[in-house]
């Protein structure tokens, strides 16, 4: 982590292919959760993203923000559609077993919503 403030999460990329982690985080930072407006890179969602090799596809993996959300389909197909312009090769997603909580978020000052003060 560059910064000790920010929860940034490391994929497996950032050992294999660590010159796509920027490419890869800016893309899918155009992914908004539409119920909370903040992005799924910005929440945490995306627990890993790995490069399989073998037939040179992605495997991204995430989360949603609660295990119902009516959004999680198209956010899915953003996801899957965004991993891949970053990563310029065919991206399946893989739904993560992690329930997400606010301290996934990269960035703890985000919490400051005066939601829950």
């Amino acid at each position: 982590m560059s910064d000790p403030e920010l929860n940034i999460p490391t994929w497996a990329i950032h050992q294999t292919h660590p010159v796509l982690v920027d490419q890869v985080r800016a893309s899918l930072s155009e992914v908004i959760d539409p119920e909370i407006g903040l992005s799924i890179i910005a929440l945490g969602l995306i627990r890993d993203v790995a490069i399989d090799t073998t037939n040179n596809t992605g495997r991204v993996t995430m989360i949603l923000t609660t295990p119902f959300c009516p959004y999680g389909p198209t956010m899915v197909d953003s996801t899957r559609q965004k991993a891949q312009e970053g990563l310029k090769m065919p991206v399946t997603v893989e739904m993560g077993m992690d329930i997400w909580d606010f301290s996934m978020m990269e960035d703890p000052t985000a919490l400051d919503w005066g939601l829950y003060n």
